[in-house]
């Protein structure tokens, strides 16, 4: 489970619906909700104490979603007006990737693995 902390729990789940797909599993009062994207769960709290600096383009957790064609991801992002970390589908050792920001500045990236047997070995582990 990875916990997400926004400062609009609203404008959070609207991103992380409408942007990138979550479905909205349970809300847990007026400032907690979880979400899933296959078999990956989130929870999106907010919290009034999170802060957002656009100028951090590191972090130390990434939210790292699998895509199937990266070229496809990184048109319908940037038709939802994502900010792009990197934009353009950049090699590294699974295969290729891209990163961008939510609306508060936490870290996301896609990553399209060189070939289906190294996704299903991924998934395994």
């Amino acid at each position: 489970m990875i916990s997400i902390y926004v400062p609009d729990l609203n404008q959070a789940i609207d991103f992380y619906t409408n942007t990138l797909g979550f479905e909205v599993n349970r809300r847990y009062g007026p400032k907690i909700a979880s979400l899933i994207h296959g078999q990956i769960p989130i929870i999106l709290e907010e919290n009034d104490q999170t802060t957002h600096n656009q100028n951090i383009k590191t972090s130390r957790v990434v939210l790292g979603l699998q895509t199937e064609n990266i070229f496809e991801t990184v048109n319908a992002l940037k038709e939802k007006d994502v900010t792009f970390i990197v934009e353009e589908p950049t090699d590294c050792p699974p295969g290729k990737y891209i990163s961008f920001s939510d609306p508060f500045g936490n870290i996301l990236e896609y990553l399209q693995f060189r070939n289906t047997e190294q996704a299903k070995v991924q998934q395994e582990i």
